[in-house]
């Protein structure tokens, strides 16, 4: 089975508008609420709710008359809402994320999901909503699972559909050293692939940060609360909007590129620390905006659905620094962009010396690779 997500684009009217920004303050309201009740649970009695036993409680605060307005949204919008708040507290207990805050009407995404009785023609229908304007771009090809209305912070509004489809992964072929490429990621070119080939980064940020300066500045001189300063506000939104759809539409293009070569079985690529990168203050703002997290994501799924084989190496391999005869250079700096060995004379490009050794990395059995220094971990592929 292959689970796929399709985004389009609606256009509610006025009337839906208005139940929509229900939906958004209700689900909201829900969780500050069981966030509240396990909280205090906890703090009195050392007793943990459950997201079964704030459903009951739900279904007791809808009868109140001071909470009535409850009823005008989807009750099953509302009961998801406790069930992410119980996940929250999984993963938090799991160590995998923060505890879970209060959400905030400004500085939240607004977003319901909808997880049954979803309806798509020519026009959507939602539990409470009906009729809505759908602009379908492409073709919905499976069994619809869950749903997920948002809207974006220039007023933009969104669904998001996730289906299933009954069909098998494709089969991916054996691991050569033929039909594998290794890649190493950067900032001045994004990508360094072992066959030669340079990707340049197109750095959407820096290319519109002389506008966007200009945009904020103008946004930091208006009155707060005022229209004139949400109007500004619209308009610094909608550049990072347009970054964000550059960058998507980049990333997306080129690990489709790569997961469709047909003399590319396996890709290789380094597990980087995005997190612990970024606390270079130097570097932060480059390495956000080159976004290789999200590369690395996209190419994760797509090779599972396309058959490709990705093989990740370790953070800690001298990609960079192993020359091909075995010797590493402990003193190459990150300026150096090309070096000699000191053995072998040879000269080398850093990036694509970085792709090959990723490639020759991935290729060694884990178990010698865990064992073996760089050094004779090179000579073993040579």
């Amino acid at each position: 089975m292959i689970q796929r997500a399709y985004k389009y684009r609606i256009f509610p009217n006025k009337e839906q508008v208005e139940l929509f920004e229900k939906h958004f303050g209700s689900t909201r309201f829900v969780f500050n609420w069981g966030l509240e009740k396990k909280i205090k649970a906890y703090q009195k009695d050392k007793k943990r709710l459950t997201c079964f036993d704030l459903i009951n409680e739900l279904t007791k605060l809808k009868k109140e008359k001071d909470f009535e307005w409850l009823n005008e949204v989807n009750s099953q919008s509302l009961q998801v809402s406790l069930r992410n708040l119980d996940n929250a507290f999984t993963n938090f207990f799991r160590k995998q994320n923060k505890f879970p805050n209060f959400k905030s009407k400004k500085h939240n995404k607004n977003s319901f999901q909808i997880p049954q009785h979803l309806k798509l023609s020519e026009k959507l229908d939602i539990p409470k909503i009906k009729d809505i304007k759908i602009i379908q771009h492409r073709k919905l090809e499976g069994k619809i699972k869950t749903a997920t209305i948002s809207k974006t912070t220039t007023g933009k509004y969104y669904i998001s559909i996730l289906i299933e489809q009954s069909k098998d992964l494709p089969k991916k072929d054996k691991i050569k050293d033929k039909t594998t490429i290794g890649i190493d990621l950067g900032i001045k070119t994004f990508a360094t692939i072992s066959d030669g080939r340079k990707i340049d980064n197109p750095k959407y940020l820096k290319k519109s940060e002389r506008k966007l300066k200009r945009q904020q500045r103008w946004l930091s001189r208006k009155i707060k609360g005022s229209k004139n300063r949400n109007k500004q506000r619209i308009k610094v939104a909608l550049i990072h909007e347009k970054i964000n759809n550059q960058r998507s539409d980049f990333l997306h293009k080129f690990s489709y590129e790569l997961t469709h070569e047909k003399q590319v079985s396996s890709i290789a690529i380094e597990d980087l620390n995005v997190k612990g990168m970024v606390k270079n203050h130097y570097l932060a703002r480059s390495i956000s905006d080159v976004a290789w997290s999200e590369f690395k994501r996209q190419l994760e799924y797509k090779c599972d659905w396309y058959g490709k084989n990705l093989l990740v190496i370790g953070r800690f391999e001298a990609s960079s620094k192993t020359c091909s005869c075995g010797v590493v250079n402990q003193d190459l700096k990150l300026s150096d962009r090309e070096w000699t060995c000191k053995e072998c004379k040879t000269k080398h490009d850093r990036d694509i010396l970085a792709a090959n050794n990723i490639k020759k990395f991935a290729l060694i059995p884990q178990g010698l690779r865990k064992s073996t220094p760089p050094e004779r971990m090179a000579l073993a592929n040579s």
